[in-house]
């Protein structure tokens, strides 16, 4: 991946707020011989903002420790993958490691604070969903179509086109155009808990998946073997893909590999994902466009105990992770754009 030159790059879009992040390196799920407490604030779920939240747990506990603070709740956060189960606090009943945003809303329906006080999701409310949640905004992202590099497919595609391709009635490219290859285009979607699975076929139109279509790769991990292929199209979060590739945060499985993302053509306009290495403006405006979501039960997101405070003073719109300038470097350094709506709630 791009290494110095990406730093560089980043260095120059955050200005002197990167200066802020000077707490140390995130790290997947609690550090080793690190157990949560029972008061402590602990989230699973989804893949695509799991590398920030990591980030973010490692940036507040160091703010509270440089404080001399010993007593306020930590953050902790379980990534999508690894061993399975999981004993996520002191005290807490093992439970299987939640993949996904929809796996991990679930584990918040399913258990209590004592084991799970939010979930991580790339998706907004669904229908689906038990009511008495608040869907608490944290950031922008956006996600579009990803292909292999040097592979068979376009450089761009309509919503139309990948509705089709979803459902397969589209199944060869010079279906597309005569000027493409004859090749049987391969769809792939994430596990079916993902978030960035669900908004994507929301985004072009909630086709109906044909035969042809398969599933099982970690959504935005390009480096899954399956997605080797010159004729995948893979839905891909923009923002984990800028953390992967110019934050210079991805690992040897969380990485693109050699998928590339490509534009949608909406109307008259090709909007590009990405401009200035970081998600563009117009595209995050328009259906490809997200916010991502740290999900409460409301009896605790809106409580006035002590745990209640705790919550909306890491993710209420005053905040931590609204208001310091170490939390806004981390996200723009994980790919994420700002959202105004940053710590407000929307209830099931």
């Amino acid at each position: 991946m791009r290494k110095t030159a990406a730093k560089l790059l980043v260095a120059a879009a955050l200005a002197t707020s990167l200066a802020t992040v000077a707490s140390g390196t995130a790290v997947a799920d609690p550090a080793a011989g690190v157990t949560p407490a029972a008061q402590d604030l602990v989230g699973v779920g989804s893949d695509t903002i799991q590398s920030v939240l990591n980030q973010f747990s490692t940036d507040y506990n160091a703010s509270l420790a440089a404080k001399g603070d010993t007593t306020s709740p930590r953050l902790y956060s379980w990534d999508a993958t690894g061993t399975s189960p999981i004993t996520t606090k002191t005290g807490a009943t093992s439970i299987p490691r939640p993949n996904g945003s929809g796996a991990g809303i679930k584990a918040l329906v399913a258990n209590t604070s004592a084991t799970v006080d939010f979930a991580r999701s790339s998706r907004g409310p669904a229908a689906t969903d038990a009511h008495g949640l608040d869907f608490v905004a944290l950031a922008k992202d956006a996600v579009t179509w990803s292909a292999l590099s040097g592979g068979n497919a376009p450089a761009q595609l309509t919503p139309a086109q990948l509705n089709a391709i979803y459902s397969c009635t589209t199944v060869t490219w010079n279906q597309i155009s005569s000027s493409l290859p004859a090749t049987t285009i391969k769809p792939v979607l994430p596990q079916a808990d993902s978030g960035t699975r669900s908004f994507f076929l929301s985004a072009i139109g909630n086709p109906t998946l044909g035969g042809c279509v398969t599933t099982g790769p970690e959504e935005n991990e390009g480096t899954d073997p399956s997605l080797n292929d010159p004729n995948v199209v893979f839905p891909y979060s923009v923002a984990h893909y800028l953390g992967q590739t110019v934050g210079n945060h991805g690992t040897a499985t969380d990485a693109p590999g050699n998928l590339t993302l490509r534009n949608v053509v909406i109307g008259t306009k090709t909007l590009s994902p990405i401009t200035n290495n970081q998600i563009d403006g117009t595209f995050a405006n328009s259906q490809f466009g997200r916010v991502v979501y740290n999900v409460f039960r409301d009896a605790e997101w809106t409580a006035t105990d002590a745990h209640g405070t705790a919550i909306q003073n890491v993710f209420g719109t005053g905040g931590w992770i609204c208001t310091d300038p170490t939390a806004a470097a981390d996200l723009a350094s994980y790919g994420f754009l700002a959202s105004p709506a940053c710590g407000t709630a929307t209830l099931t």
